[in-house]
């Protein structure tokens, strides 16, 4: 497969030093750089996965009239870690 390139990133002095300084041995800048951009994609991948089951969550109690007072909802999960342990 091709490769592709990113823009270049401009940073602070400051930034790029403590970014070289928490590398690992053989590690280099451009490896922590994407690294940190897959994390940073897969964590808004999660984020967005997880606001669409809140939504999805919300139209369906919606939907059924059905809700759920925080209080049950917190005894019930005592209940479950009580159980649990």
């Amino acid at each position: 497969m091709k490769t592709a390139t990113l823009p270049a990133l401009r940073v602070e002095p400051k930034l790029r030093e403590a970014a070289e300084n928490v590398l690992l041995e053989g590690e280099t800048l451009s490896s922590f750089l994407e690294e940190s951009l897959r994390n940073n994609i897969e964590r808004r991948l999660h984020q967005q996965a997880f606001i669409a089951r809140g939504l999805a969550s919300r139209d369906e109690a919606r939907a059924k009239q059905e809700y759920y007072s925080a209080n049950s909802v917190m005894n019930e999960l005592t209940e479950i870690l009580n159980k649990a342990k």
